[in-house]
């Protein structure tokens, strides 16, 4: 696969991304949701941290809050910086197509996240029981580099009591699947999902 395919890959991965960010964040308030099925809802959520809401300052105490969202945000630009490298060098020694795929779905949504990450804070109005605006004119939610990712896609599959003979878990009440996430987050999990899986085609070398 050449590096104008990949490109085109990863230009269609971040317009489905941030048009679908954009739009909830200009439709929906912060926490508010529609039920597309039973089991596929669209929620509106902000991510301020890593995955599962996680922030540095949980696991380091003695870093604020504010530090922890900065140092995240570098290191993201620094990461999708190293890959997009790893793209091009793979792309120049013609390697496999699965491997140039992957990395390159990999990478379209770690910049997406980062979009988020970077500018949305200053693009967007808060979002706390209100819809955001699109360039308000009395400035953004926060500064450049603080702003927080959107995920919307909710998938709660099952809800209900666990079997009694379980074990730990037996009795108690479970939801499958809770966790809230982008287009972004998917082009990740998959294209780590194929190299994983797909680990002997994608590096045939």
């Amino acid at each position: 696969m050449s590096l104008k395919k990949a490109t085109l890959i990863i230009v269609l991965i971040l317009l489905i991304d941030q048009i679908s960010k954009i739009y909830v964040k200009t439709h929906f308030a912060l926490h508010d949701d529609v039920t597309v099925f039973s089991w596929f809802k669209i929620s509106f959520i902000e991510n301020d941290g890593m995955a599962w809401g996680t922030k540095l300052s949980d696991f380091f105490t003695f870093i604020s809050d504010e530090s922890a969202k900065l140092i995240l945000t570098l290191f993201r630009i620094v990461a999708v910086t190293g890959i997009a490298f790893w793209l091009i060098d793979v792309t120049k020694k013609k390697k496999s197509k699965t491997l140039i795929f992957a990395i390159a779905i990999i990478f379209a949504g770690a910049l997406g996240n980062i979009i988020d990450s970077v500018f949305y804070g200053v693009l967007f109005s808060d979002s706390q029981m209100q819809v955001a605006t699109f360039l308000p004119e009395e400035g953004g939610y926060a500064r450049i580099f603080y702003g927080n990712v959107v995920d919307m896609l909710h998938f709660p599959i099952w809800n209900g009591t666990l079997p009694e003979w379980l074990p730990f878990f037996g009795g108690k009440s479970f939801s499958f699947f809770d966790p809230v996430f982008n287009v972004a987050d998917i082009a990740i999990s998959t294209g780590i999902g194929i190299l994983i899986v797909f680990n002997k085609k994608a590096f045939n070398d």
